[in-house]
């Protein structure tokens, strides 16, 4: 029950604060949490889409296993970048002995193609285009819900997304190899707003936006990590630690992509209540 209540603080990072999300994600939680991944039958692992090579599920102590499906914006879900930096973590404090499992289920094979490539992701991913995996296990919808960590018998230890959440990142580490956090003294840190309206975007075009963050608290505030939503949101800082009643920028870079209306987020996590402050990016492409 610890654990579960430790993962209800970490997921609730991702949902909007209507009245019925915590029972939603608890629910979800319980749900997962000891459950076995099932596998199916004659997998076919591939680099780029392109070439089948010869790949078998490991039996190891842990693996993490990650399911891309087809809805929504391929890029914001896959991050390949610092699933790249994740994997050389992971691979670093465990000697290689915990694999990292990529499924994906995409509606578009020359589109994942061009994102591997460019990327250049080379490793062993299953392109599941019969949606076998997922006719098995019934995955949630969300895409901070479909990456887990598993023990030896393929349950459920840890469920939640490393690359989009830091918390979630850090218990991973701590589940695989013991590594824990030291705490800091919590500080606050304020900005003057939580949204930014960065208007009509054209096609294209980078919108960059200045973000005041000012220490309220007493102890410096010491940044431990910023993510973003989307890779199409990127951000640049100068700095690493604000003492108490100093300010520090923070610039976002968001580069519109598909016409529509867009929603994008950014986190910074740090020594202040909650661990992370999460920031929200809205506009219009056209």
């Amino acid at each position: 029950m610890k654990n579960i209540a430790f993962l209800l603080c970490i997921l609730n990072l991702f949902i909007s604060c209507q009245e019925d999300m915590g029972t939603h994600i608890e629910r979800l939680v319980q749900e997962w949490q000891g459950k076995e991944i099932r596998f199916p039958e004659n997998l076919i692992f591939t680099r780029y889409v392109n070439d089948t090579i010869e790949y078998y599920l490991p039996k190891s102590k842990n693996k993490i296993v990650t399911y891309v499906d087809s809805m929504g914006c391929i890029s914001c879900k896959l991050q390949l970048p610092k699933w790249k930096e994740f994997i050389r973590l992971v691979d670093s404090v465990t000697n290689k002995t915990v694999p990292i499992l990529f499924f994906f289920q995409p509606k578009d094979n020359d589109e994942l193609r061009y994102y591997l490539q460019r990327d250049s992701f080379s490793f062993p991913v299953c392109i599941d285009t019969q949606h076998r995996f997922n006719s098995l296990n019934h995955f949630p919808s969300e895409m901070m819900f479909q990456t887990f960590l598993l023990d030896k018998d393929n349950k459920v230890v840890v469920i939640g997304n490393p690359i989009h959440n830091l918390k979630v990142r850090d218990l991973y580490l701590q589940k695989i190899a013991g590594i824990t956090v030291n705490e800091l003294p919590e500080t606050i840190l304020a900005t003057n707003q939580e949204e930014y309206d960065m208007g009509i975007v054209g096609k294209e075009e980078t919108k960059v936006q200045q973000v005041i963050l000012r220490n309220n608290g007493t102890e410096i505030f010491k940044l431990k990590g910023i993510t973003t939503s989307c890779e199409c949101t990127t951000t640049e800082q100068d700095w690493e630690e604000i003492a108490p009643g100093e300010t520090a920028t923070l610039t976002v870079y968001y580069k519109a992509e598909e016409p529509g209306d867009f929603y994008r987020t950014v986190t910074i996590y740090g020594n202040i209540p909650g661990e992370s402050l999460m920031l929200s990016f809205v506009g219009k492409v056209q």
